[in-house]
């Protein structure tokens, strides 16, 4: 760890088999997407410890930041944090994400003290067009139940959910329900969850709308989203 920022350095936990290209990634989705849990309900909602990951980029300097904060999920209260910086280790390619950001992200993960019961992306899970989106690969590498909770619906398509909190629409993909569009908030835009791993939809949905009592956004999303602008910052300040 950095004694001046505090923040571990990941590039050295980036396994040495990788994927570097397209070809590759795509291999290690179909591979790992058989391993996805969907029979689980998960952690009860508003219950335990659930984490949020986000990441920041510097495309300069080529590096991501990874936060992972802990919240309880009674009070929203944050019970820890930690975050990790390395070299992005895979290109920009839309549907491969995941390889950009996982290995920062599990390394946040790694220094957390307990392991958190959830674990809440700012990402898709299985409403992704290889049904293995980031919450989807995060799953299954750690073993932890996880959940995606998207600002937009990506490519998929779905009926505008009624303009009260709670109100959920399928988000589709042709006659496959592959997420929720979820109104967190009175009358603002959804946001939109789909299955990791080791949790079934009602639950995620559950978890979403326990999680963002006051914004659109779940607080797990924004203090990590927070916590990870402000270790990048933190990262690349002149001496």
């Amino acid at each position: 760890m950095d004694p001046v920022t505090g923040i571990l350095p990941v590039s050295a936990t980036v396994p040495a088999d990788w994927p570097t290209t397209e070809e590759r990634a795509r291999a290690v989705q179909d591979e790992l997407r058989t391993r996805v849990v969907l029979a689980e309900d998960g952690p009860p909602p508003g219950q335990g410890l659930v984490a949020g990951v986000d990441v920041a980029y510097d495309d300069e300097r080529d590096l991501v930041v990874a936060a992972a904060v802990v919240l309880d999920a009674a009070t929203r209260e944050v019970t820890e944090e930690a975050t990790a910086v390395g070299r992005i280790s895979f290109p920009y390619v839309p549907g491969l994400l995941a390889f950009r950001e996982l290995p920062a992200v599990l390394a946040a993960l790694e220094a957390l003290a307990t392991p958190p019961g959830l674990v809440v992306c700012d990402g898709y899970g299985l409403a992704h067009p290889r049904r293995f989106g980031l919450a989807a690969h995060l799953g299954v590498l750690t073993g932890l139940p996880a959940i995606g909770v998207a600002k937009n619906p990506f490519t998929f398509t779905y009926e505008e959910p009624a303009a009260v909190r709670g109100s959920v629409a399928a988000l589709v993909d042709g006659s496959e329900e592959v997420g929720r569009a979820v109104r967190t908030q009175d009358g603002i835009k959804p946001v939109f969850v789909s299955v990791g791993h080791r949790v079934s939809l009602d639950s995620a949905c559950a978890h979403t709308l326990g999680l963002a009592p006051r914004f659109r956004l779940p607080e797990t999303t924004r203090r990590a989203d927070a916590l990870c602008r402000r270790a990048l910052a933190q990262v690349v300040a002149p001496e």
